[in-house]
């Protein structure tokens, strides 16, 4: 499903993504994790087509397509999802209706009918009850006063709402709390654990992979994948820490 080569990238001139390579196979959930400073979230922003990443070598093929003659919105309505580590807020516009916006946008884009107001609440009622989010929520506006866990079960419900493909999930547990981790990894898992979809899921933690219950997880450092394994690979990282994988790998 998603087929990465031999990837190099850069961000002001400086080489940070440095020959990575990975296969992510439809019906698979795969957890990335590696220290600071590593390249987690240059790979996602490469992926979903952020200004100011230029990809210097190898290339990524998204179901059987080059994902990079793809612009950003092609790609998303091409079905990749891309979670920010930090959501951004949106003054002026409720979520309902940047949501309806962006889901009858990609609906458009592969000539489908648009969802009428009355389908598309519906359906949002429907993806907000997986992640435990009242509706009121939804007609706030995007992420404007929500806490770290609201923006996070938010995006949740965009992804359920547009239902990718495949999903990159940038460090989706940074600012949950005990109970608001639990609802997100059943609302991932509930969202994108299919046969025909896919996610990568970076993270630092083993807890968020406790939840979700990734088949295969990889060590990023320096740019590239040192070490791919099942999930005993992140138990080591959580006893030992990176330098001991590393080392190894």
């Amino acid at each position: 499903m998603l087929k990465i080569e031999n990837l190099h990238a850069t961000v002001a001139d400086k080489l940070i993504l440095k020959g990575l390579s990975l296969e992510v196979p439809a019906g698979e959930v795969h957890a990335i994790m590696g220290p600071n400073g590593a390249g987690k979230s240059t790979l996602s922003n490469v992926l979903g087509g952020k200004p100011g990443y230029e990809v210097t070598g190898g290339s990524v093929t998204f179901m059987g397509e080059d994902l990079f003659a793809l612009d950003p919105h092609e790609r998303a309505a091409s079905g990749l999802f891309l979670g920010f580590q930090y959501p951004v807020e949106i003054p002026g516009v409720s979520n309902v209706q940047f949501l309806r916006e962006a889901l009858n946008s990609q609906r458009k884009y592969r000539e489908e009918e648009p969802l009428s107001g009355g389908d598309f609440l519906k359906l949002a009622k429907e993806k907000a009850g997986l992640l435990k989010m009242d509706m009121e929520m939804l007609k706030r506006q995007v992420n404007v006063g929500f806490s770290g866990g609201e923006k996070k079960r938010a995006e949740m419900v965009q992804m359920g709402i547009l239902a990718p493909h495949f999903a990159v999930l940038d460090e989706t547990d940074s600012g949950l709390d005990i109970d608001a981790l639990r609802i997100v990894g059943e609302g991932i898992s509930a969202i994108m654990r299919s046969p025909d979809k896919g996610a990568l899921l970076i993270t630092h933690y083993q807890r968020l992979l406790d939840e979700v219950k990734t088949a295969r997880e990889s060590v990023l450092a320096d740019g590239r994948i040192v070490q791919t394994g099942g999930p005993e690979l992140a138990l080591r990282l959580e006893d030992e820490g990176y330098d001991a994988v590393m080392a190894d790998a």
